[in-house]
């Protein structure tokens, strides 16, 4: 079993910067995609970004230019650098992880609990 832990939310002004850090634990296992997604009050949960395993990158349009996505493969972690925040950016932030564990020849999606990003106008 893989478990993802996020940290990083918070609360910050317009225009203003934050930094998402999810790590996953477990056993045997390997990851392919890590990325994040986010879900509004009344609004379905949204791709924000995600990488792959070999670092190609793909952003949400609303976000592309403002918020940078990175990995670090030997710790299982990812990371994503929201800068110039906007209200409408605001949402509880899920980590995900597209896991495969020793011996399956399958991947799972795994999820965290989310943190929650308020950007105050």
């Amino acid at each position: 079993q893989v478990q993802l832990e996020e940290s990083g939310g918070g609360l910050v002004q317009a225009g203003g910067s934050l930094r998402l850090s999810c790590s996953a634990s477990g056993t045997d296992f390997s990851i392919n995609g890590m990325g994040w997604y986010r879900e509004a009050p009344g609004k379905q949960r949204e791709l924000v970004a995600i990488t792959t395993s070999d670092g190609r990158t793909d952003y949400e349009g609303s976000v592309q230019g403002r918020f940078t996505i990175s990995r670090d493969n030997s710790k299982n972690a990812v990371f994503l650098q929201m800068n110039s925040l906007k209200p409408e950016d605001a949402a509880v932030y899920y980590c995900y992880a597209s896991v495969k564990a020793l011996g399956n020849w399958f991947f799972e999606n795994f999820w965290g609990k989310g943190t929650l990003v308020t950007v105050s106008s």
